[in-house]
């Protein structure tokens, strides 16, 4: 199984990999990053290691084989208790339940090492097997099917909560 591994600086380049060899698989689900976040990767990289410094945000990627990068699975906006939870996972990794336990580790790391009580998660309709992985983790949505509709860079998603203090939903399989 692969790794969880804490973001640091080593895994600049392989990031950066895993980002290009996946940027048109991740466009279909979610808008592109953009030209800009390629070419100036190496200050980006070096401002969320300072952001995670700062326990503002907590970045990890999933690592396989020869440090080869599979997905990334971050907390951001940690504040009074709470994250908001994003992830992607490579095409080539896809459907083999590396998101699922991926979701599940960060998760448990959310609850175990960093002391937060609650998670924001949100995923567009239009993927339903973001939307499958953050359920089986235990995600509900944040209220009505109309209370929880928010704008993901101009496409409607749902965003989900998980009460990390309730019985750990995101250990089952």
């Amino acid at each position: 199984m692969p790794e969880l591994e804490r973001l640091a600086a080593h895994h600049a380049p392989a990031v950066l990999r895993f980002e290009r060899e996946n940027r048109t698989y991740f466009a279909r689900y979610v808008p592109d990053r953009g030209d800009d976040f390629f070419t100036g990767y190496a200050a980006r990289h070096a401002a969320l290691l300072d952001e995670q410094e700062r326990g503002t945000c907590h970045f990890h990627v999933l690592v396989g084989d020869h440090g080869v990068v599979l997905g990334r699975f971050n907390l951001v906006d940690v504040a009074d208790g709470s994250a908001e939870l994003g992830y992607r996972v490579a095409e080539r990794a896809a459907g083999r339940g590396l998101a699922q336990e991926g979701v599940r580790r960060v998760c448990e790391l959310a609850r175990t090492e960093y002391g937060l009580r609650r998670l924001v998660a949100s995923a567009a309709p239009a993927n339903p097997a973001s939307l499958a992985v953050l359920r089986r983790a235990g995600f509900v949505l944040d209220g009505s099917v109309s209370d929880c509709e928010v704008d993901l860079d101009g496409q409607p998603g749902l965003r989900h909560v998980l009460d990390l203090r309730a019985p750990y939903a995101a250990a089952s399989p």
